[in-house]
This record gives structure tokens, C-alpha cells and sequence, in this order.
């Protein structure tokens, strides 16, 4: 099972890696650029309101669907057309309650309008995840990172085209960022709907027993919650700071969303993790495979990477966002190293959360995620207003740290995951190590790229001296079927 979720890994990271920082970095990044911190930060505020509210959408089925198919695979024909009869069901609730909450928080006009695009981005997106919940369920982790690309490539292709065609880069605006993506996601359905059928030979009819479709919808429920107060403690602090950060408010959740771009990069990997993580962990434990291999090596490899990232963000955090973005200053800088330093804390959520579900301690985790969201909004409310984009920034790190080790305190007493005084202080030390590294690349008469590349030279060197990963097992793992 060991190398099976390796070799995977390594396939999904691998397809990720040639597809969505080319997103990012190409496509995502030249739109702020753009059309500007305000425009954007409008529009990443708006995005964040439907984020907030998917769980509407959602309603917890994909988490629900993905447990339930992963233990029992047999079930994915009879139960699919009750769930696409669930889904589409909530798509009209989501948008009018979407709506209402914009029209509540004031937003009017060409806000609306963008508001309305967002709703079809996010009704097909989820759809998409809900195609690829099934494929990844049947442990066909491969396909499901082909499908997960799909939408992002055409949007490569597309946008491309949009902003940089001579003639039409001229006039681009953020309006034709949201109709690009309601073309790509459409295009990028139907292809999952063609692979699921070809593959599960599921029918996409849909269910006419209303008794059946609402008794799946009141199973998701406690999945339902635990994604709701998720968005809220992870996505409301892009839309408190643009609604309450002052006469400057849109320019902050620009300067906000710029600064998160990387973190949402580095969220992607995690995000693949838990796809991987959640079926797995769900069939282990219904069959009582031991579960702590897995475990370990989940953490031995995302943390890591993780504290690189923070850390390079800690040293380097102004030169790359100068670097990436044509307005970018000192307290951007500061904004970026605040949001890279929850990294680690999402990577942690990513592993022990996702077991946690996998295990059903959802009322447990409904409980740790209504804290978060206490934390957040309390914390949000007293520090924006005086220190806007940079006092959401701390708030999240404080946030996420905290809602990490609760994740991990809970995890161990639940499953009796062994603890491991030497894993913590390998990886205590390791981050010391990171730091000293950092700090030693500055003192080098050489530009600051350069630094940066040698950092992460010395950084990768350090995860085989403190044994996260050996030459000698990754040899075994790859030479073996």
C-alpha cells in the first residue's frame, strides 16, 4: 500500500507540477497585473463569498461519496444518480442564498454581475470535484489527476491567448477572466462525465425519489458543517479586509490576495494529499490496515516542503514579491511572509484532518473547526481595521497554528497514533537548520536569486541528513512493482 500511494503521488505531483504554476505564475498573476490590485482584489473578495458558501453547493456529498465508494466500490452505480440529483438540487439554493448574502454585504452593479460569473465557476467546479470524488474513490488516482488539470489547461490556452494576442491584450478586463473559466470548466465536465461513464458505465440519470436524494443530503450533514466552518476560518479574511480595511480597502485585499497566491500554490500540493489520503485511509481502516506508515510518510514529506517554502518567505519575502508582481513593496513582503508561515499549519490540517474524517470523528472536527472560526472572526475584526492586509496575514498564521496541533493532539488519542519524541525534534531541528541556512545565503555577496536557489539547494540536502526521506528507500520503493 506503501508503494502503491508513492508511485502515485509521485504521477499526480508530477502532472500538477507541468500544469498549475503555469496557472499561476503565467495566467493568474499577469490578470492582477493587469487589471490592477483593486479589480482583483474585488474579485478575489467575491470568489472568497462563494467559497464561503459552498457548502450550500457542496452540502459535504464529496466527502460523503468518496467515503462511502471508497469502502463499499460496488455502490458507486445505484448511488450516483441520487447524488447528481442532490447536487444539481442545491445548485439553485446556492445561488439565491449567495445572492442575498452579496446584496446583504453591499456589494451592487458591476459587482453583481462578476458575483453571477463566480456562481457558475464555482456550480461547475464543484460538480467537476463531485465527477473526480468517484474516480479517486476507486483508487484510479492517475485519471483523477488527468481530470483535475483538464480545466486549468484549457484556461492556460485560453487566457494566453486573451493576454497576450496583440489586439486583444489591449483591452482585457476582469470580466473576460470570469467567462473564460465558466468555458473552461463546461468543457472540462463534459470530459469527466465521458471518463466516468467510460470507466464506472454510470447512468446520469437523475433520481425521482425525493425520499432518497433528501436522506443522502441529511447523511452529508456533518460533512456538510465541517466544510462550512472550514471556508469561513480560511476564506472570510479576504472579504473582511476588503469590506473593512478603509478608504484603501480594495487596494489591501489586492495587496491580500497577491501575497496568498503562493500559499494557494502550495495548498494545491496539500489538497492532492487529502484527494490521495481520504479514500485511502477510509479503506484501510475499514479493513484495521495499520495506518501509521502512511502517516509518517504523508509527514515526513509535506512538512518538509512546507517549512521551506515559510522559511524562504521569512528571508527572501519582499524580493519575490517584487519579483512577481509590478507594484509590490516591503509590506506586501511582510503580508506574503506571514501567509507562507500557515503553511505548515494547512499541511498538518491536510494529513490529520483528512484522518480524522476518514475515521468518522466528524462532530470532533466540527467542534475544532467552529473554534477556528471563532478565532478568525474575533481576532479578524479587532486587527484589520488598524493593520488591515497585514493583520489578516497574522491572524491566519495564529489561527491555522492553533487549529494544527489541535488536529494532531486529536488525531493521536482517537486512532492511539504512537507518538514520537525524535520525529518532533527532527522536525524542530530541521527548521532551525532552515533558518541558520537562510540567514547564512544573505550574508553572501550574491544576488538575492541566487541566494534563494542555493537555500533551496542546502534545504533539499537537509531532508536526507535528517532521514525524512533516504536515497536507499526511495531506490527500493521505485525498483519494485
Amino acid at each position: 500500500m506503501r508503494r502503491f500511494f508513492v508511485k502515485n503521488l509521485i504521477f499526480v505531483i508530477a502532472v500538477n507540477l507541468l500544469v498549475k504554476p503555469l496557472w499561476v505564475f503565467l495566467i493568474d498573476r499577469n490578470v492582477q497585473n493587469t487589471v490592477g490590485h483593486a479589480d482583483y482584489g474585488t474579485y478575489q473578495a467575491l470568489l472568497n463569498l462563494g467559497l464561503i458558501f459552498n457548502i450550500v453547493l457542496d452540502f459535504g456529498l464529496t466527502y460523503y461519496n468518496t467515503n462511502i465508494i471508497s469502502g463499499t466500490p460496488g455502490k458507486l452505480r445505484t448511488l450516483f444518480p441520487a447524488m447528481l440529483s442532490a447536487r444539481l438540487a442545491l445548485v439553485a439554493i446556492y445561488g439565491l442564498i449567495v445572492m442575498i448574502a452579496a446584496l446583504a454585504i453591499g456589494y451592487s452593479g458591476r459587482e453583481m454581475l462578476l458575483m453571477t460569473g463566480i456562481l457558475f465557476i464555482q456550480s461547475l467546479n464543484s460538480l467537476m470535484l463531485f465527477l473526480r470524488s468517484n474516480v479517486s474513490a476507486l483508487h484510479k488516482f492517475k485519471l483523477d489527476a488527468l481530470l483535475s488539470v483538464t480545466d486549468r489547461l484549457l484556461m492556460i490556452l485560453l487566457c494566453s491567448v486573451l493576454l497576450f494576442w496583440p489586439g486583444i491584450a489591449e483591452g482585457f478586463k476582469i470580466e473576460w477572466f470570469v467567462l473564460a473559466q465558466i468555458i473552461c470548466y463546461a468543457v472540462a465536465v463534459v470530459l469527466g462525465m465521458a471518463v466516468l461513464k467510460r470507466m464506472a458505465r454510470v447512468s446520469f440519470r437523475l433520481s425521482l425519489d425525493v425520499k432518497e436524494v433528501t436522506g443522502i443530503i441529511r447523511k452529508s450533514l456533518p460533512y456538510a458543517s465541517l466544510v462550512f466552518l472550514m471556508a469561513v476560518h480560511m476564506r472570510v479574511d479576504t472579504i473582511l479586509v476588503e469590506r473593512i480595511s478603509g478608504p484603501d480597502s480594495k487596494n489591501y485585499a489586492g495587496i491580500y490576495a497577491a501575497g496568498y497566491r503562493l500559499l494557494d500554490v502550495g495548498n494545491m500540493f496539500g489538497i492532492m494529499f487529502a484527494g490521495m489520503l481520504l479514500p485511502m485511509f477510509g479503506r484501510m481502516l475499514s479493513q484495521q490496515n495499520d495506518i501509521q506508515p502512511i502517516v509518517r510518510l504523508s509527514v515526513n514529506i509535506l512538512l518538509p516542503v512546507a517549512f521551506i517554502a515559510s522559511v524562504a518567505a521569512l528571508f527572501f519575502g519582499t524580493d519575490i514579491m517584487q519579483l512577481l508582481y509590478t507594484d509590490a513593496d516591503a509590506y506586501g513582503g511582510k503580508v506574503f511572509t506571514w501567509l507562507m508561515a500557515c503553511f505548515p499549519a494547512y499541511c498538518v490540517m491536510y494529513i490529520y484532518s483528512t484522518l480524522l474524517t476518514a475515521n468518522g470523528n466528524l462532530m470532533l472536527l466540527n467542534k475544532v473547526a467552529l473554534a477556528g472560526v471563532i478565532i478568525n472572526l474575533s481576532l479578524n475584526l479587532w486587527m484589520i481595521p488598524h493593520h488591515h492586509a497585514l493583520g489578516a496575514a497574522q491572524v491566519a498564521f495564529v489561527t491555522q497554528s492553533t487549529l494544527a496541533v489541535l488536529y494532531i493532539l486529536f488525531s493521536g488519542k482517537e486512532l492511539q497514533l504512537p507518538k514520537s519524541i525524535k520525529l518532533l525534534l527532527a522536525h524542530v531541528g530541521y527548521v532551525l537548520m532552515l533558518c541558520i541556512t537562510g540567514y547564512a545565503m544573505t550574508l553572501l555577496p550574491i544576488d538575492w536569486l541566487y541566494q534563494l536557489l542555493l537555500f533551496g539547494f542546502c534545504a533539499l540536502v537537509w531532508i536526507f541528513v535528517f532521514r525524512f526521506v533516504s536515497v536507499k528507500s526511495v531506490k527500493t520503493l521505485m525498483d519494485r512493482s
